[in-house]
């Protein structure tokens, strides 16, 4: 997947390192150039200065290829504006935007190309990760006083588990698989349920970490 963020701030950076983890072709932009110059070499994104509501600028950062296009400037207005150039000028099929002051969130619609609108005082990287569809596998919950956690995993067509039986894997000590949505209808699968691709998968666990869920359904 090619995926442009716009604004190298700490979620910024943040999110282009976790999408660039998935093997992702990934490219941050920051318009401020001292910013941009302490960055380089310091994140695992390609990365280019410039002002990320420049056509040029949304251009040289692979825009007109990209398959999602994240914007986490400071500013609402910004996003806004790269947000409708994303949509309507490069036509990015997926576009996620921040709001940083909650009393704009109403503008964040699909007239300005916005496809999720994510709050700033949301858990963001976690929900960009699940609004792009970049990250396969994601942590939704962790109830503390029970010491167990809820993680999704999301079968794709190169999915290592696509067409084999749960029984057939080997998850970590102390996981369950408790549900595997299947066409948006939930089951409580038992262990001939043979995985298909576009199925989500939601394991429980005391231990186990999205990175041990992921080794057994996706690589």
């Amino acid at each position: 997947m090619r995926a442009v963020v716009i604004g190298a701030g700490r979620l910024g950076v943040q999110i282009a390192d976790a999408l660039c983890t998935s093997d992702n072709q990934v490219t941050l932009v920051e318009a401020d150039r001292h910013v941009a110059e302490r960055l380089r070499g310091g994140s695992k994104a390609r990365l280019i200065q410039g002002d990320g509501a420049d056509p040029t600028v949304l251009e040289e950062a692979g825009a007109l290829k990209a398959d999602v296009l994240v914007a986490v400037a400071g500013e609402d207005q910004v996003n806004l504006v790269i947000s409708l150039l994303a949509k309507r000028h490069f036509d990015v099929p997926r576009v996620v935007a921040r709001v940083n002051d909650p009393e704009n969130e109403w503008q964040f619609n699909e007239e300005w190309g916005v496809d999720v609108s994510v709050s700033a005082s949301a858990s963001l990287l976690s929900l960009i990760q699940e609004a792009t569809s970049s990250a396969d596998t994601v942590g939704l919950l962790r109830l503390g006083t029970a010491g167990v956690g809820m993680i999704e995993t999301t079968i794709t067509p190169h999915s290592r588990s696509v067409g084999k039986a749960l029984s057939e894997l080997h998850l970590p000590a102390g996981s369950i698989v408790a549900a595997v949505l299947r066409g948006g209808q939930p089951t409580v699968p038992g262990g001939s349920f043979v995985l298909e691709a576009g199925d989500e998968v939601i394991v429980i666990s005391d231990s186990a970490t999205e990175s041990d869920v992921r080794k057994v359904f996706q690589q």
